[in-house]
């Protein structure tokens, strides 16, 4: 097969492919009679033959692909109106702060935003494919340390987090790693104006309480009052009863009769 053929397969490939195709698959196209360094080679060479096309080959965490260019997104828009999920700010500085970070537990990304990280917005991110669990925390409680896949770069258009925008660390850690992350064209065309965060999402990060001293329990036990139940007790009202008497005929009859039960003692006849 010579270079020519090899190079029109390959692009047929990817054009066809749903997926990025790694090195790998491409490898198998040609039942490796070709090498990896020529198919680098090749690869160039479709790079640069789609030069100034709306499509481009670019280079992914899993592999290559052809996708369009940034700029002809306003126009491919036109043809699907209905507009992708936006995520709250919460959940995109939680993924900056991830992306930048990384590897980060819950608690490491609420003290750098300052605000608690619910659990839906990490099983948001989590089902979006963005971030993942890669293991634990060798701390109190084992907690989850979270890092991006490569889901997260496929969909950004980026082959490493070497190629994340750069942040000099002089601002707000949280804010700036978001600033930085809208900058990719991917991603900020589509996310646009972040709405603003729930309450439930941005609650404030609890002061821990004081514990209680031994003399404050004893102070607050002195103050309770005993309570006076004798002094509180309803008197009982009377009941009706009955009494059986011999009428004139001699047949017994029953007469009802009051009778008054003796009222139980308060406090002051107690005394």
């Amino acid at each position: 097969m010579n270079t020519a053929q090899a190079k029109l397969v390959l692009e047929t490939a990817l054009i066809c492919a749903s997926t990025p195709l790694p090195l790998t698959e491409m490898k198998a196209l040609f039942d490796g009679e070709v090498g990896a360094d020529t198919l680098r080679s090749l690869l160039a060479e479709l790079g640069r033959d789609w030069n100034g096309r709306g499509v481009e080959l670019v280079a992914l965490a899993s592999g290559w692909r052809f996708q369009s260019r940034p700029e002809m997104r306003t126009w491919l828009d036109r043809l699907h109106p209905e507009k992708p999920p936006k995520y709250s700010r919460a959940a995109m500085e939680t993924l900056a702060i991830v992306a930048y970070r990384q590897p980060v537990t819950r608690g490491d990304i609420e003290d750098i935003r300052g605000v608690t990280v619910s659990s839906q917005i990490v099983k948001q991110l989590e089902d979006r494919g963005w971030i993942d669990a890669i293991g634990y925390r060798e701390a109190p409680g084992r907690p989850a340390l979270y890092a991006t896949t490569r889901q997260f770069l496929d969909d950004l258009g980026l082959a490493s987090l070497d190629q994340l925008p750069p942040i000099d660390g002089t601002g707000e850690p949280g804010a700036e790693a978001l600033a930085a992350l809208a900058e990719i064209p991917l991603l900020g065309a589509a996310q646009g104006d972040l709405p603003l965060d729930e309450a439930a999402n941005e609650a404030p990060l609890a002061e821990p309480a004081e514990p209680a001293s031994l003399a404050g329990s004893a102070e607050t036990a002195a103050t309770v009052e005993p309570v006076e139940t004798a002094a509180t007790v309803e008197p009982v009202e009377a009941v009706e009863a009955v009494e059986a008497v011999e009428g004139d005929d001699g047949v017994a009859i029953k007469v009802p009769v009051t009778a008054d039960l003796p009222t139980p003692p308060t406090a002051e006849t107690a005394a």
